[in-house]
């Protein structure tokens, strides 16, 4: 299981491969929320997401001999860029398993980096079946998007950022507010955080509709979406929590905070008016639940925006409904 040490190990290894994404603020943030806002975007890191940090932890502590022969990876975007530019990095092939209905701007980021992209129709085929089959023809090492040990400790770096940075700033206390799917990210920061900054509370947030993990954690047991696609928030639409990243959740993090499809495009106006930084729907809903759902939150919110990868007609979109 990941723990404190695997998180500061993997830091380690990404030393010098990974970019410290810095802390941003706005007076106009605070006042719309009313109460201090930091956010965190990881929409600068490399691919434009989080998700590299993850995929260069597995790929990097894989032996030579396994590592040579290459990965493969299953993602509908930005764990599939992650894994493909971390892969190119290593000078090793990726075999990338995609959606046929996944956003275009990442199918092509994917291609660009180097990897092979195989799509498959969600409805109808199983991208299980593909990668085991791939994987055993090929010698491939699969490098999970969430449910891995050693991709949640690279995620977890930058909850060690966090932690030095809101140090700097002077925060002993914080609501920390992440964009969630399966649980990889939100548990990695949730780990570091518990030992960094232990007056810091997490809170997975996520697009209404596909609330499994805010769902399970008020339940206490795993719950499923009923639907695996149609949303705007596509980079974090996952069928439930994982099972090693929900035990995690339950012990550390506080309640989950959903958002509306719409809440979250305007936030994605916002950061881009106020911050001058570009965000997903799905990377933007941890500012959206900031802004918009904070009554229950303390005086001080750190809010993660998870990705930048947003297409052109879904940018226009925000822009035009809410006078970007």
């Amino acid at each position: 299981m990941t723990d404190i040490a695997m998180i500061e190990a993997a830091r380690a290894r990404l030393d010098g491969h990974v970019r410290r994404t810095p802390l941003l603020s706005s007076p106009f943030l605070d006042e719309i929320a009313g109460r201090r806002i930091f956010v965190k975007p990881e929409c600068l890191q490399h691919t434009g997401s989080f998700k590299f940090r993850g995929a260069w932890s597995a790929i990097s502590a894989l032996s030579p001999e396994v590592r040579v022969k290459g990965v493969i990876a299953f993602s509908s975007g930005n764990h599939a860029q992650g894994v493909a530019l971390a892969a190119k990095m290593h000078r090793i092939p990726s075999v990338i398993v995609m959606p046929s209905d996944a956003p275009r701007i990442k199918i092509e980021n994917t291609r660009a980096y180097g990897a092979e992209v195989v799509l498959y129709d969600r409805a109808n085929e199983d991208r299980d079946e593909i990668g085991a089959r791939l994987s055993k023809e090929r010698g491939l090492t699969l490098i999970k998007p969430f449910d891995e040990p050693l991709v949640i400790a690279g995620q977890g770096t930058a909850g060690l950022e966090i932690a030095e940075q809101a140090r700097e700033e002077g925060i002993d206390k914080a609501d920390v507010l992440v964009p969630t799917g399966g649980g990889g990210f939100i548990s990695g920061i949730a780990l570091a955080l518990e030992t960094k900054a232990s007056g810091f509370l997490v809170h997975p947030c996520e697009p209404e509709g596909f609330d499994d993990a805010t769902r399970s954690l008020a339940s206490g047991r795993i719950e499923r979406n009923a639907t695996q696609s149609g949303s705007l928030c596509d980079a974090i639409v996952t069928p439930q929590p994982g099972n090693i990243t929900f035990p995690i959740m339950s012990r550390l993090c506080g309640p989950g905070l959903v958002v509306t499809e719409d809440e979250a495009l305007h936030a994605v106006v916002l950061a881009f008016s106020r911050l001058k930084i570009v965000v997903e729907p799905g990377g933007a809903v941890a500012l959206a639940a900031a802004l918009f759902h904070g009554e229950t939150l303390g005086e001080t919110v750190i809010a993660v925006c998870s990705g930048g990868n947003i297409d052109g007609d879904i940018f226009r979109m925000a822009l035009d409904r809410h006078g970007g």
